[in-house]
């Protein structure tokens, strides 16, 4: 590791040791805050530098994940996925226009295994706020990964925005004639009924992430 700069090598030390903890690679404001970088433009450029001498790739066609090559093993592949806001009645959910998936913000993303984001494109994830789909294992605080979409089949965990109240909401989706029925995953809170027309669906659940705090 002669070739390496102390900076370079303490990023390093710290990405395994963050892989070994996390089980995925830290995003650039992770090597920032644990290797006491000035700015994430400093990170970015010793990163650069690590990947021309071949310690790291960092694969541009998945949101730019990172993965070490000079370990024993080899982890699963990752995605970037961006944490755009939190779903919660009464808020819109801001879906990102076409060209954001070129531009991560790696100061709010989850790096989230291929096999969480099922291999979609366009993929986003949502802080949930209440306890709606508690039943379907989804818990305050939790994080939801989402395709973006706006077509769903019944039964399908969806983010759908009630467009006449300007609200969105975390429910599963049905179709019951000419309006749709969200139904919530708590025994105590009653579905909602609303017209087909009223309901816009922004992206639909493909993986669920514990709380992160």
């Amino acid at each position: 590791m002669k070739e390496l700069s102390a900076k370079q090598q303490d990023i390093l030390t710290f990405m395994r040791e963050f892989i070994n903890e996390h089980d995925y690679p830290p995003s650039i404001r992770d090597i920032q805050v644990g290797c006491a970088i000035s700015s994430t433009s400093v990170v970015d450029y010793n990163l650069k530098a690590l990947e021309r001498l071949g310690f790291i790739r960092r694969d541009r066609e998945v949101s730019r994940a990172i993965e070490l090559l000079d370990r024993g093993s080899r982890r699963p592949r990752t995605v970037a996925v961006p944490i755009i806001g939190t779903i919660a009645a009464g808020q819109p959910i801001p879906v990102p226009e076409e060209d954001a998936w070129q531009s991560v913000d790696y100061d709010n993303v989850f790096e989230a295994t291929e096999e969480l984001t099922r291999g979609k494109p366009n993929v986003f994830a949502l802080k949930v706020r209440g306890t709606s789909m508690i039943d379907a294992l989804v818990n305050d605080g939790d994080l939801v990964i989402l395709e973006q979409t706006s077509a769903c089949d019944d039964g399908d965990m969806v983010a759908a925005w009630l467009k006449r109240e300007n609200e969105a909401t975390l429910k599963k989706f049905y179709r019951e004639g000419d309006r749709v029925r969200l139904q919530p995953a708590n025994s105590t809170m009653k579905p909602i009924f609303t017209a087909a027309d009223n309901v816009e669906i922004q992206g639909k659940v493909l993986a669920t992430i514990g709380r992160r705090d």
